[in-house]
């Protein structure tokens, strides 16, 4: 399933993660007065407000839908995998994407104190359309770059939540130039990708230990 929302503000060339971000926040208020009224909202997937008719980012997987839990296979009550993702819709002029998974419900959903990473990959050529299941164990596509998570390293760490069900973002960015970074965290990724983002998009699973 799609998130729309992500899609229905798209940053436009050189805005700022934090401009854009707050205009995502924006629409949501919006959608919630709509909602309140009666009014119908017409689906947003695929709305560009730029004016043309390009499709919307898409993110998705096979495993799970979202808003949807994600299998424990894919946790450190399973195998702790990386699950397998599919997207769609990149727009014209991308040179890189990015994939960032994390947890804004660190350590517990009712007091959140943190965003914990749990996965990060840049420089994706634009030509990638995928990434299979346990890609750390079948390698990763020439010309990625993994960053360093929370856990201090550069691969997968699956959900594993102290207490309640945590929602796990995988954010995916569309990009006008590729990254001249190193082994780099979250901040230095992002600092790097400010006023390059193109499209954004997002899948949200969930997870609570004891889930099958």
């Amino acid at each position: 399933m799609l998130s729309p929302l992500s899609e229905a503000v798209p940053p436009a060339r050189g805005r700022s993660l934090v401009t854009h971000f707050a205009r995502i926040d924006e629409g949501r208020s919006y959608l919630k007065t709509l909602a309140v009224y009666g009014i119908l909202v017409p689906v947003l997937a695929g709305l560009n407000l730029a004016g043309n008719n390009a499709m919307a980012m898409n993110l998705m997987s096979p495993a799970f839908k979202h808003g949807s839990q994600i299998p424990s296979k894919y946790t450190c009550e399973g195998d702790d995998i990386s699950p397998p993702l599919k997207w769609d819709g990149v727009p014209e002029g991308t040179k890189s994407l990015v994939l960032i998974v994390d947890d804004p419900d660190a350590p517990d959903p009712d007091a959140p104190k943190l965003v914990w990473v749990h996965w990060i990959l840049f420089n994706i050529p634009p030509e990638v359309k995928s990434l299979p299941e346990d890609v750390n164990r079948i390698g990763l596509p020439p010309d990625i770059v993994p960053g360093v998570n929370d856990f201090k390293k550069t691969s997968y760490g699956g959900p594993c939540p102290p207490i309640g069900r945590h929602r796990y973002f995988h954010k995916l960015y569309a990009l006008d130039t590729a990254l001249d970074l190193g082994t780099a965290t979250k901040p230095e990724i992002e600092e790097a990708m400010d006023g390059h983002v193109l499209a954004t998009t997002e899948l949200v699973g969930t997870y609570q230990k004891g889930d099958p």
